[in-house]
């Protein structure tokens, strides 16, 4: 398997913990966004929606960091990152989705730039969109686990795809200096994920195209 990621992108970091979760081997295929070069036309001929994560995997090629995450789980199912039940698994995927969809679309990085360079706002105020945003989508997320069953994750006692989900965000939330104090359930998932060795072997500082 090959992955085409970036260090620094959350929907490339999910997957990196999948990955790992599972203890799959993999070549790690930097692609620096930020500089753009998943626009460049060698990318471009692998990747129709140029963006990452891509996995190369069989001979075919998968995008969109959640449809990969559930690939992977079908063709190896153990450790599983969703529920046996249909109710388990609608309760995680919606935990996922709250982040996949709902808060990051907001604040990816293209969207940022965005702001900056056609919207000309300036950094506080970029900043300031993103912190709001982040916020006000983790404290949904609070509340949805809030109505759940206690759990050491997200959602029972093993990560699931919503962890897979919630860390990358964590991370990227403490780099724009998101308050999170409230979180309670929130952030007590984020500590026990952070305990376990896949996550820290997915996290950006141990990504080999790491930059400080």
């Amino acid at each position: 398997m090959k992955l085409h990621n970036y260090f620094r992108s959350s929907a490339s970091f999910r997957v990196r913990i999948a990955l790992e979760l599972k203890d799959l081997r993999y070549e790690y295929i930097p692609v620096h966004i930020a500089r753009g070069d998943h626009k460049k036309e060698a990318y471009a001929a692998l990747s129709a929606d140029t963006l990452v994560p891509l996995l190369e995997v069989d001979g075919e090629k998968l995008s969109q960091s959640m449809a990969i995450i559930e690939y992977l789980d079908e063709k190896h199912p153990t450790p599983a990152l969703l529920p046996a039940d249909a109710l388990g698994r609608a309760r995680v995927r919606a935990l996922a989705q709250s982040i996949a969809c709902e808060i990051h679309p907001l604040n990816n990085l293209r969207v940022l730039k965005y702001l900056v360079r056609e919207l000309k706002v300036d950094e506080e105020a970029k900043n300031a969109w993103y912190r709001h945003w982040c916020r006000e989508g983790l404290e949904a997320f609070e509340r949805q686990l809030a109505q759940l069953p206690p759990s050491t994750y997200c959602y029972g006692a093993t990560p699931t795809l919503a962890d897979c989900c919630l860390v990358p965000q964590i991370f990227n939330a403490k780099r724009f200096n998101v308050n999170l104090d409230g979180l309670g359930r929130t952030m007590a998932a984020f500590d026990a994920c952070m305990a376990l060795p896949a996550f820290q072997k997915a996290q950006p500082s141990a990504c080999p195209d790491n930059e400080p």
